[in-house]
């Protein structure tokens, strides 16, 4: 019997890249505001080749995008000319600005409709993302009933650590869940290594481009419902046999 549905969140729910977009012009309002320094020496458009340095100087964080933004800004920070103690201040002020303008989603049509229902028809709701968006600041946390990412988890799908840990919390088989994402790998394979079903929105129409497909396949998120159906059916079939 399927009891939980796990979701990813970003391009699952909304579309991350103008989030993104957004959050980044305020965290440079802010520091034009708060350390011009920085806004001096780098632009927007510094920051892909800034986040390349701090990876291949900390590889070992590549997993957390948080303590990825966290590193850049003090990297820019300090090549700016800003003192240590000063650095690490900035820093967390300024990725505060970021997370909190990070979680200003516009969530895809049928989106919230579809987790209202899922709610009131009983099923445990949780999230499982890579990123750092956080179901009580975008306006999730009545609906859902737990949240795991990749930054506290210690890795990121498509290793299944995220999934066991999902389990764990919340005491049911891998079979009693099914996951939603739009990523063939970190959410596709990623609940297949787990062994947890899967549900792949597909809302541009694109061709799969994973290995082993999902259990089922959506255009449009008002479809879930009725692939959640489909799989607790075949879940309660293969039970019996």
């Amino acid at each position: 019997m399927i009891k939980c549905v796990t979701f990813d969140l970003d391009d699952t729910l909304w579309a991350v890249d103008p989030v993104v977009e957004q959050a980044n012009r305020t965290l440079f309002d802010w520091l034009h505001s708060n350390a011009a320094d920085f806004t001096r020496m780098f632009s927007l458009h510094d920051l892909p080749e800034l986040r390349r340095q701090v990876l291949q100087a900390h590889p070992d964080i590549s997993h957390s995008v948080t303590q990825i933004r966290l590193k850049l800004l003090e990297a820019g920070l300090t090549r700016a000319g800003y003192p240590p103690q000063r650095v690490r201040q900035l820093a967390d002020d300024a990725f505060e600005v970021f997370l909190e303008a990070r979680q200003q989603v516009d969530f895809f049509e049928h989106a919230l409709a579809l987790i209202d229902r899922l709610h009131k028809q009983g099923y445990q709701l949780g999230a499982l993302s890579n990123g750092n968006a956080d179901i009580h600041r975008v306006g999730l946390g009545e609906h859902f009933d737990f949240q795991f990412n990749a930054d506290g988890v210690g890795s990121e799908k498509p290793d299944p650590l995220m999934f066991h840990q999902m389990l764990h919390h919340t005491g049911l088989r891998p079979e009693q869940v099914v996951h939603v994402g739009d990523d063939p790998v970190t959410d596709i394979k990623g609940a297949q290594n787990a062994g947890v079903w899967s549900i792949w929105v597909n809302l541009k129409g694109a061709d799969w481009t994973g290995e082993a497909p999902a259990d089922r396949e959506v255009q449009c998120l008002s479809q879930i419902d009725a692939a959640i159906e489909s799989i607790r059916q075949e879940a309660e079939s293969r039970a019996t046999l």
